[in-house]
């Protein structure tokens, strides 16, 4: 479920309201695809990366939670 902020506009008298979903990503900036498919920086595999945005939020909180850790275990 997105989160609720409450944006304060200049003029005291006019209040904005937004729904803004913070997207939580792995990378880390070195995006190189590995012999083993994935991203030497992030772990995730070239179609984790391309749809990350169009993950919901359960898929991207169970990829950075279980997933990825995982990944990092096997690295070594």
């Amino acid at each position: 479920m997105p989160a609720r902020f409450r944006l304060e506009a200049r003029d005291p008298g006019t209040r904005m309201e937004t729904a803004f979903r913070a997207v939580q990503s792995p990378c880390i900036g070195v995006c190189t695809i590995n012999d083993d498919g994935l991203c030497d920086g992030c772990l995730r595999t070239r179609d984790e990366i391309a749809g990350w945005l169009g993950m919901d939020d359960a898929r991207r909180a169970h990829l950075m939670d279980s997933v990825l850790p995982a990944r990092e275990l096997r690295r070594g």
